[in-house]
């Protein structure tokens, strides 16, 4: 049985892990954190790591960055591993992380979907193949109209995964509206749709002479950035300190 302190127990991915996790038969949440305190959730919850009374083997924070330092420090003195859902640390704070995961067991990634996770090794064995055959490389993600950051950390994280199955360095393009030429050979398009509600789809397109390739993963509800979450949990506890993705939890090549 794996325990788990969920850091941000009253937002909404709160909720659904703690929803998730009541299903599982292999996890239980012993305490929550959130800021007020206070909760309508069945176990108790606390302002901070460090008033938590309950003995846990991984702590989930599915909530911003704003209190890493609060967070790596508190978790230091309990020894606590870390699964890290949220986005937008700055590189600073990259960096913060990488020094406490010599102390601490850490997970964190671009994404924390097992299917997008899968996505990443599928789309980095398709280059390594067919770069070389000459085809050429685009991403399209798409995303709700709400989302700040564009294109998302995902389609870069997908990027990144390509470019490390090439034989040589392609560079990542935005915009082609600017030039009037034909493609280079050395590239990978990267395209980004806001609209409506779409929770998330990226699509990968490998293009070559008379056939296409494309690898695909839609979203439909964050529940399964939840999933990922618990599953990244259970594979978390009783780790050695270091740095680990969600690539981990979907085992090696």
């Amino acid at each position: 049985m794996t325990r788990i302190i969920m850091r941000g127990c009253n937002g909404h991915m709160g909720r659904v892990i703690a929803d998730l996790v009541k299903e599982d038969k292999d996890a239980e949440i012993v305490a929550g954190i959130d800021l007020t305190g206070q909760s309508d959730r069945p176990f108790p919850v606390y302002e901070s790591l460090s008033e938590v009374k309950e003995e846990a083997d991984v702590l989930i924070d599915f909530t911003s960055p704003k209190l890493l330092t609060e967070l790596l420090t508190d978790a230091k003195a309990k020894k606590l591993p870390l699964v890290l859902c949220s986005t937008g640390y700055a590189a600073e704070q990259i960096e913060e992380i990488r020094e406490a995961s010599k102390d601490l067991a850490i997970l964190r990634s671009a994404n924390m979907s097992l299917g997008v996770n899968v996505l990443f090794k599928l789309v980095k064995a398709a280059a390594a193949v067919l770069a070389q055959e000459g085809f050429d490389i685009d991403i399209v993600e798409k995303h709700h109209r709400l989302k700040l950051d564009a294109p998302s950390g995902t389609a870069l994280a997908i990027a990144d995964a390509v470019s490390e199955a090439l034989p040589e360095p392609y560079e990542y393009v935005f915009d082609r509206s600017g030039r009037r030429m034909q493609r280079p050979k050395n590239e990978i398009g990267i395209s980004a749709v806001r609209g409506g509600s779409i929770v998330g789809e990226h699509e990968v397109i490998f293009a070559g002479t008379d056939e296409v390739i494309e690898i695909k993963h839609t979203a439909y509800s964050k529940a399964i950035f939840g999933k990922g979450a618990v599953a990244a949990a259970k594979f978390l506890a009783g780790k050695a300190p270091g740095m680990y993705t969600m690539q981990d939890t979907v085992g090696e090549e």
